[in-house]
């Protein structure tokens, strides 16, 4: 079970990292310069696209935090995991929501106004991203 765990340990945060890479740092801007995309055709993939990203997510650090209840990483390795997770909840209850409600107006076909609550979710994916980083190399190192 050791060596099952260690290797989820090695290869969760990097699966997850380059899921959040591909999907919001390449497909999602992406999208809207496709031909015949128009924006409420965009925000309709996008929110298809995150809802799944978002529950591969969870399924991810679910799996991760276990491996980790197995191995116990040290403290810098939980630190980056709880701190992660936790913006993934933020991402998840807290800014999902009114992106959710602003793009169903959109796609009601309402004039609504760019959301900044958007820049927030973008930044919480950039703060993701040097985490998992952060994180792969914390776990990789107890691995050697």
């Amino acid at each position: 079970m050791d060596t099952l765990a260690r290797y989820v340990e090695l290869f969760v945060p990097m699966l997850w990292l380059g899921m959040v890479l591909a999907i919001s740092f390449l497909e999602a801007p992406l999208k809207f310069r496709a031909p015949g995309i128009t924006v409420p055709l965009g925000l309709g993939i996008g929110r298809l696209v995150f809802r799944a990203l978002n529950t591969v997510e969870v399924v991810l650090a679910v799996v991760l935090i276990v491996a980790c209840l197995i191995l116990s990483p040290g403290t810098a390795g939980w630190v980056l995991l709880l701190v992660t997770v936790t913006v993934l909840v933020v991402q998840v209850a807290v800014i999902r929501p009114p992106l959710t409600r602003r793009s169903n107006r959109v796609l009601a076909g309402e004039d609504a106004p760019r959301s900044k609550v958007h820049y927030a979710y973008v930044a919480l994916e950039v703060v993701k991203v040097a985490l998992l980083i952060a994180l792969a190399i914390v776990l990789a190192r107890t691995f050697v």
